[in-house]
């Protein structure tokens, strides 16, 4: 809607996750470099792990674009609350596996042919879950099973398990010890320091075609950091908001007013927010009481 108004090419701050607006943050290059060492190395257990909205979803699509570009064969599980049954037809699903895929032994003798064949070639195979921390506790067994396909050479399938924290507190269950001594490499995303934050958003307007951005000015990012507290979704949608914001009043600069009004919009809290808050409805009030002399 605004992109005309402000010379974009494209919307910036859009939620969908989009591997050609990463912004490779210190900690996003090193889980991202830790990733594909794992699967290059054959790790095989790898976990990804970070709060709602931190990139962990964007992270795991610019692996994906590593694996097809290095055509390596791997399965993504995107929904996570499925049976073992459902488990096992999304990889075959995925692996093109030639087989009765509603089956878990043809699906586990087909896929244990393609592991074989492919480390034949000198290959490996990946098998990504997102959202790994809403599976049962017999699909994780089930992966804890497939990790043990291995040969001289290493793991056989290289398994991602990518979740919010909870991923981890459920890993340290005592029936799940097998599984979490198999993990050898750990990826934790926080949210974005100021300076992060700060870079982030002018990565992805310059992206978006305005290399010298005066939309935001740095006060105006500092509140935006402050506020969304470093979460790249939250930045996106205040952000998306903002630029609404200044599109409706006809101009090219978002000021904090905007922002108090996209805040209170979406409900967002953050440290002092509550106090604010308060404020802004007791002026309000004011403004509704008729003045007397």
């Amino acid at each position: 809607m605004y992109n005309a108004f402000f010379g974009f090419t494209e919307s910036p701050f859009n939620l969908s996750p989009d591997p050609t607006f990463f912004f490779r943050s210190d900690q996003h290059e090193e889980a991202l470099a830790n990733l594909i060492y794992g699967v290059r190395a054959r790790k095989g257990f790898i976990v990804l792990a970070g709060e709602v909205g931190t990139g962990k979803t964007t992270m795991l699509e610019c692996l994906r674009d590593y694996l097809e570009s290095q055509y390596i064969e791997f399965a993504f599980v995107f929904n996570s609350r499925i049976t073992t049954e459902q488990f096992f037809e999304m990889i075959a699903y995925d692996l093109n596996l030639p087989c009765q895929r509603t089956s878990k032994t043809e699906v586990l003798f087909a896929l244990n042919q393609l592991l074989v064949e492919q480390a034949q070639q000198g290959r490996t195979v990946v098998l990504i879950v997102d959202e790994a921390h809403n599976l049962e506790w017999e699909v994780l067994e089930e992966i804890r099973l497939l990790g043990n396909l291995e040969n001289r050479n290493g793991k056989l399938i290289q398994i991602i398990l990518a979740g919010q924290p909870e991923l981890d507190r459920k890993l340290d269950a005592p029936n799940l010890r097998q599984l979490k001594q198999r993990i050898v490499l750990r990826c934790n995303l926080q949210p974005f320091t100021l300076r992060d934050a700060v870079e982030y958003m002018e990565s992805r307007l310059e992206h978006a075609g305005m290399p010298n951005q005066t939309v935001f000015s740095e006060e105006l990012m500092a509140e935006i950091h402050l506020r969304t507290q470093g979460i790249p979704r939250i930045i996106n949608a205040v952000c998306d908001n903002l630029l609404l914001s200044a599109f409706a009043a006809e101009t090219k600069t978002c000021t904090v007013t905007m922002l108090d009004d996209v805040c209170h919009d979406l409900r967002l809290e953050w440290p002092g927010s509550r106090r604010r808050s308060r404020l802004r409805e007791e002026a309000e009030a004011l403004q509704r009481t008729p003045f007397q002399a």
